[in-house]
């Protein structure tokens, strides 16, 4: 039986940065995977996302030139193109992640792995079961989509498929409120497709400031999706036109493809968990503590599994933590304060820290300041899209502990703020920085008239 010190279960994002920065500290590793490499981000998630948001985005572009002197001819959309050259692209990403893993010295093992008992895996391989010993296991086997049972479950579809769809969807259902819906209806809408968005909540985003979900909504709706919200799907019927959805309400909606994004759940089936007596939390999720280890003191998770903060850059801040840990000096540590994120809607959203009702119940008293604007480069596109930004500061500090915004390349302007912020950046600071004019992004540091309510 061949002995590791560190035998990772999962080749994704989180997976392979452990794999590969454990081996190049000396540590002898092995790392199982039954899908292709990159895990969900690389494959059906972040980066075939941005692509087809690119893509989607140029169907703005085209008729914002016209605003600028640019006459073009009328635009067509080539669904295999796309698909095609993704699939290119995201192939080569799975090579890249295979050469990271074994120039670093690590060992892959294709097939489905399971833990037999504290310091054993074994893996279901093409050639048949294999077993290894480690050290350490680590379980990095990500989350995956759930779709709620109801009549027609069958005929519907998971983000996982929508990147390629056999035929483009002229008319798409999306069912859910969260990032991912949101997303996928922004990208469709503006590849296209007619698109209906139905969300059971009051409002889309939950966790998000609640203004940033207000505007955003309203901003989808001007792009062209058909936002609905306090309404769900019954049932779906697969007809000889398509699929029919009919509502809670009792009303029908005709589409073409359903995509249910109602959340994802850890991945954990067929890990062998329970036999060894890992603690599972809601929806499976594993439990670990402050240094990822679970109540196996030899097994450890990190990533999605964990259901702890369900981000690729956070995924791979937990990997070097738990590597320094076992192979380095144990001083790396994991804060999930101030960690920025982005949603591609269009517009897209950047945000970082806290919303502004989680502000006022963390600090008590805050001072808001927002901007509403159009764009310089809408003042000619026509387009009627509009941008938010808006601060929080904590009164008692000066410190700014929300930063938020809508609108175009949000989330390449956020990222450059949360720097800033994770140093402890005060609204004094802010004030005192002189801005890059003609910039969307200078609004952070000029304004100055705090929301009066």
């Amino acid at each position: 039986m061949a002995q590791f010190d560190l035998f990772v279960i999962g080749a994704g994002s989180a997976g392979v940065r452990a794999a590969r920065m454990a081996a190049q500290r000396g540590a002898r590793v092995a790392v199982a995977e039954a899908a292709a490499l990159g895990g969900t981000c690389v494959n059906v998630g972040c980066v075939p996302k941005k692509l087809y948001s690119y893509a989607a985005h140029f169907a703005d572009d085209f008729r914002d030139a016209a605003g600028f002197g640019w006459h073009l001819p009328p635009a067509t959309f080539d669904w295999a193109v796309l698909k095609k050259n993704r699939a290119a692209e995201i192939t080569r990403l799975n090579g890249i992640y295979e050469n990271l893993l074994t120039g670093a010295g690590a060992q892959i093992v294709t097939g489905w792995a399971s833990v037999v008992d504290a310091n054993t895996v074994r893996v279901q391989t093409a050639a048949g079961v294999e077993s290894f010993s480690a050290k350490h296991i680590l379980i990095a086997t990500g989350g995956q989509p759930s779709v709620p049972q109801f009549p027609g479950r069958e005929f519907v579809v998971s983000s996982d498929s929508m990147f390629d769809l056999e035929t483009f969807p002229r008319r798409l259902l999306v069912v859910g409120g969260g990032y991912i819906a949101c997303e996928f209806a922004s990208i469709f809408n503006g590849l296209g497709s007619q698109v209906t968005q139905l969300y059971r909540g009051e409002q889309i985003l939950r966790g998000f400031d609640d203004e940033v979900r207000a505007f955003i909504a309203q901003e989808v709706r001007k792009h062209g999706v058909d936002l609905r919200v306090g309404s769900d799907v019954q049932s779906v019927e697969k007809t000889s036109s398509g699929l029919v959805a009919t509502l809670v309400d009792g009303s029908t909606i005709e589409a073409d493809t359903v995509l249910y994004a109602t959340g994802r759940v850890p991945n954990v089936a067929a890990l062998g968990l329970d036999s060894v007596g890992v603690e599972r939390g809601a929806s499976g999720a594993i439990v670990v503590d402050e240094h990822y280890v679970t109540s196996v003191k030899s097994i450890l998770a990190i990533g999605d599994v964990t259901a702890r903060m369900q981000l690729t850059p956070v995924a791979l801040a937990e990997a070097m933590v738990v590597v320094d840990r076992l192979f380095g000096a144990g001083k790396r540590d994991m804060s999930y304060e101030f960690i920025p994120t982005a949603v591609f809607t269009h517009p897209s959203i950047g945000t970082v820290g806290y919303g502004e009702a989680q502000a006022r119940e963390k600090f008590g008293r805050i001072t808001v300041y927002r901007s509403e604007f159009k764009s310089l480069k809408h003042t000619l596109s026509g387009s009627s899209e509009r941008t938010l930004m808006k601060l929080i500061v904590e009164d008692a500090t000066d410190r700014v502990v929300g930063l938020h915004m809508v609108g175009a390349d949000a989330g390449e302007v956020v990222q450059g703020f949360a720097v800033a912020m994770k140093a402890g950046a005060t609204k004094a600071v802010f004030d005192s920085t002189i801005g890059i004019h003609p910039t969307m992004a200078e609004e952070f540091v000029t304004m100055r008239t705090a929301v009066v309510y």
